[in-house]
């Protein structure tokens, strides 16, 4: 190791150049990955921390709550099905809005529940429930516990007959995108007819449903299908991920963490095999003096953890402090699984791509310091 960190400490400036690409280079693999989490959390954040661990949609709402309609014949196929422990409406909607005194209105995602045990959300990060007319939760990026959100009417605000005051909050919840109310039925129903007072009978735009017990999710979501072919169940996270327009976001951002990977060893690898033919003649004469190819080879490596390391370290002290932003209105947050993840792959890389120098390092002969060959 002596060797490894000599050379470096004589080459300050091109190593230190180096590890400061990397460690941008890190820090942008980081900032993308939060950027994609928050995007696809702040698009189905609502479905994951609703509480029904199974939603049924009609098979022609596409997997989505805006497109999803359960009529009242579909709605008594899915509750007959054996293994039903609790089940509940759930609807949601798209409104105008003002939030407390503001003049300017804004789009909010309703999403109404009758059974808080499959529809409602299942962790709060502060306040409470529901437990009164006019009450809602808010996703917490655009909420406040106190804020009153009016809900307009095809007028405007002079027709606003509803208001939701925010009781409580909850992480990651929205919606499309969009500032998101959880609130019980009835509220729901008002929030509809404020905005459109003609409606007739307001349908449930899915049905929440829980297992019984000893029953699995998955096992609960096939009887339901079975039991109707209008009928389109699926297990929570799995209704999550299946939101159309998520898949496509995943694989934007895949062909950006491809390039990215790449990026980082073939620097790597390109940089240390230069380092290696610029001092052929060093390592020439130290195989000469006897030392060994395995001393040489476990320097190289040695000094390309030292980089990769170094470059990490830059990359997630940047990455820390940018993780707590929000960007419009995605909430980024510190994914520690994909820190943990992007270190050993690009570990990995770089020393994979360190083998062609360790190569060259082998290949030196001893005997060349004696014809003057390492020179050239």
């Amino acid at each position: 190791m002596f060797l490894a960190l000599r050379e470096m400490r004589r080459a300050k400036v091109r190593f230190g150049l180096l590890i400061s690409a990397i460690g941008l280079l890190v820090l942008l693999i980081l900032a993308q990955q939060a950027l994609q989490n928050g995007l696809i959390t702040s698009f189905i954040g609502a479905i994951e921390r609703q509480s029904a661990p199974v939603l049924v949609y009609s098979v022609d709402g596409q997997r989505t709550f805006q497109g999803s309609i359960i009529t009242p014949p579909l709605e008594k196929k899915i509750l007959s099905t054996e293994g039903i422990g609790k089940s509940g409406r759930i609807g949601q909607g798209t409104f105008s809005v003002r939030l407390n005194d503001a003049t300017d209105d804004s789009d909010a995602a309703i999403i109404g529940y009758t059974d808080p045990a499959v529809g409602a959300p299942d962790q709060l990060t502060s306040g409470w429930l529901p437990n009164g007319p006019g009450e809602g939760v808010g996703s917490d990026t655009d909420f406040s516990i106190g804020d009153r959100v009016k809900i307009l009417g095809p007028g405007g605000p002079g027709q606003q007959t509803e208001t939701i005051e925010v009781v409580g909050l909850a992480d990651d919840a929205q919606l499309q995108v969009t500032p998101t109310l959880f609130v019980e039925w009835p509220d729901y129903l008002a929030s509809v007819k404020s905005n459109n007072p003609d409606a007739g009978a307001v349908l449930p735009s899915a049905i929440g449903v829980a297992p019984v017990a000893g029953l699995d999710a998955a096992t609960l979501a096939e009887r339901i299908n079975d039991s109707s072919p209008e009928a389109d169940a699926l297990p929570k996270q799995e209704a999550a991920d299946q939101t159309p327009g998520v898949a496509e976001v995943k694989q934007s951002f895949q062909v950006i963490f491809l390039l990215f990977g790449l990026v980082v060893p073939l620097v790597t690898g390109l940089f240390f095999l230069i380092i290696t033919l610029q001092k052929s003649a060093s390592l020439i004469l130290l195989r000469a003096i006897g030392a060994s190819t395995g001393l040489l080879v476990r320097s190289l490596l040695f000094q390309v953890l030292l980089v990769i390391g170094g470059g990490l370290a830059i990359g997630i002290a940047f990455y820390t402090p940018l993780s707590q932003a929000q960007v419009g209105d995605i909430k980024l947050s510190f994914d520690v699984q994909a820190v943990i993840t992007w270190s050993v792959i690009l570990l990995v890389l770089g020393m994979l791509s360190a083998l062609v120098a360790a190569r060259r390092v082998l290949a030196v002969d001893p005997i060349e310091a004696t014809t003057g060959e390492g020179g050239r």
